[in-house]
């Protein structure tokens, strides 16, 4: 042993000193010293807690569950729990709700309020997924907060868009309607698709080819409209858009505007009823009417 070690075994032993872990780092060694009475059995409570909690409470993964607990909680039984508590405090309100004509909901103040708020749920909860947590909307999904409406925006129409859906499969009642594929079927020729777009374009904005606008518009009175009226502000009764507006809901730049005639679009929204109570419908479809752009 070298001098500098027995120094530092003679400085770091002492008289009573426990025995060492035989760890040792540059002439430092570490005491074995047992752990405090304290630390061991706050140590044995934690293992002892756990095991009771495991049989006590849901705990031990299955299959395709986990084990209940003898307790039979649930974290689930409580949610349901508290919903129901929630619908019967509500389920006075919710009568009213879904009794009274849509158009008299504005006139009742608390009602109103009571309707914006819970259909504000609703749409965060059901609706915001395609629209937008804002209702502003996106491509192929529509701005609920303009005055652009498809199928008409009065509180009448926006609950039964809401009740029925769009073009879906499940509702025999769904609004429906369904463009043409103009250049997919052959029922017009590429050069009168170019003709009809820039029409349609030179409506509410600049033609790409300024000279297709004159032939364009009699492509357009010929097969367009027929739906899209004549003076190509569209039609609610069949969900065909305003085409002189500016507001697109694919997107007004040449090429989609093509794509859209050439092929078709053909979104679908789903059926509600089935899904909401008739109060939670009219719920949201006051908060959808009051945004800003309800007719």
């Amino acid at each position: 042993m070298s001098q500098h070690e027995e120094q530092n075994k003679a400085a770091n032993h002492q008289p009573g000193d426990p025995n060492t872990t035989g760890h040792k780092w540059d002439g430092i060694e570490e005491f074995d010293n047992p752990m405090p009475r304290w630390w061991l059995w706050t140590f044995y409570a934690t293992i002892l807690w756990g095991l009771i909690y495991t049989i006590a409470y849901p705990a031990w993964p299955l299959v395709n569950s986990a084990t209940a607990g003898v307790l039979g909680w649930s974290t689930r039984a409580d949610v349901a729990s508290e919903i129901v508590s929630v619908e019967e405090a509500n389920a006075e309100i919710n009568g009213r709700l879904a009794a009274i004509k849509m158009e008299d909901i504005a006139e009742d103040a608390d009602l109103h309020g009571y309707a914006v708020s819970s259909g504000a749920a609703v749409f965060r909860t059901r609706c915001a997924q395609c629209h937008g947590s804002g209702a502003a909307g996106a491509v192929g999904y529509p701005n609920l907060l303009d005055d652009a409406w498809l199928w008409g925006g009065d509180i009448e129409n926006i609950h039964l868009t809401i009740s029925h859906g769009i073009r879906n499969e499940d509702d025999p009642d769904a609004r429906y309607s369904e463009m043409p594929a103009f250049g997919r079927d052959e029922l017009l020729t590429p050069e009168e698709i170019d003709q009809a777009v820039n029409y349609v374009m030179s409506l509410s904005g600049t033609p790409q080819d300024a000279a297709q606008v004159e032939a364009g518009s009699v492509i357009f009175a010929d097969n367009c409209a027929a739906c899209h009226m004549e003076d190509a502000t569209g039609d609610p009764e069949q969900g065909a858009p305003n085409l002189a507006d500016a507001i697109w809901l694919y997107g007004g730049d040449y090429d989609t505007v093509k794509e859209t005639v050439t092929n078709s679009r053909f979104g679908v929204m789903p059926s509600w009823q089935s899904r909401l109570t008739e109060a939670q419908i009219r719920a949201v479809a006051t908060y959808v009417h009051q945004l800003g752009g309800g007719e």
